[in-house]
Parts: C-alpha cells; structure tokens; sequence
C-alpha cells in the first residue's frame, strides 16, 4: 500500500498567481510557509526552522484562492506531492519541481474588518462582504468544563 499525503497550516507568502489554461481551467500558484519550532536539547535554547511550500491549486479552488487569499493569509492545505520536470530554455539543461497538488483547503480567520482578498489586485468590487455569518467560532481551549455538568448514562445512545 502506498499514500503520497500532505498537510500544511501556514502563511502564504505572496498573493495566488492565477492563470487560465487554454480548456478554460483556471490554475493558481502561490506558496505557503510553515514552521517547525523545537528545544534544543544540548543549549536548552527553543529554536525554530521555517519550510517554504509551493502550491498548486485547480479550477474552483483556484477561484476561492484568487478571491479570498491574499500575502500573510492563514491557509491549510490538504494534497498530494508531485514532482515535474521540463527542459531550460536557457541552459538546455533538466529543472524539477517539487509542489503541493491541493485536493483541499481551508482557510483561517479574517484579519481585521475587511474580507481577506480586498488588498489583492484585480476584482476587488467581485470580493465577498463581511457578514456576522463570516465570524468564525472561538473555542477557549484553556477552559474547563463546569463541574456541575455531570453526563447521565440515560443520554448514552448504546
């Protein structure tokens, strides 16, 4: 059995690249920075190396790429590695790029007051506007349940 998976929470570190294939569908490129904080063990020091992304994403993913993300946005992204390969004009000589394919993506929350793709170029009358639907939920993860609270075996359902 084989999986070829790949999830990434990070910031995006420029605005999606989105261009139209000549069938019509849409493509969009942009990459995506991660972070991998540790102690080290011998300073005792917290020390933390940054991994840069590159993704891809296809047709209606691509859409909500190009109208809600944007440089510094909160992105998950959920996919498979493909490496490609191509010829250099130039140097004649064989480039290879390894990507993220996006199956799927979720986006984290808003800054501030105004729709995350209101500073990308292009479109900006076509961006959604913010609603008290688009607020997302805060969950205190610190927070303990009340002590009051107890679960009754009644309302197990087996």
């Amino acid at each position: 059995m084989n999986l070829n998976k790949a999830i990434i929470i990070g910031n995006l570190t420029q605005d999606p690249e989105v261009k139209t294939t000549p069938s019509g569908d849409k493509v969009a490129n942009f990459g995506v920075a991660t972070n991998f904080i540790w102690n080290d063990k011998a300073s005792g020091e917290k020390k933390q190396k940054t991994e840069f992304h590159k993704v891809v994403v296809w047709r209606r993913l691509a859409e909500i790429a190009e109208q809600y993300l944007n440089k510094g946005s909160l992105v998950m992204i959920e996919g498979r590695i493909e490496t490609r390969s191509w010829d250099d004009k130039d140097s004649g000589q064989k480039r290879y790029m390894t990507e993220i394919v996006a199956e799927n993506m979720q986006m984290g929350p808003r800054r501030g007051d105004e729709p995350q793709g209101s500073q990308s170029q292009g479109n900006n009358d076509k961006k959604a506007e913010k609603s008290d639907d688009d607020e997302l939920p805060t969950v205190d993860a610190d927070s303990s349940p009340d002590s009051d609270d107890e679960v009754d075996v009644k309302d197990i359902p087996f």
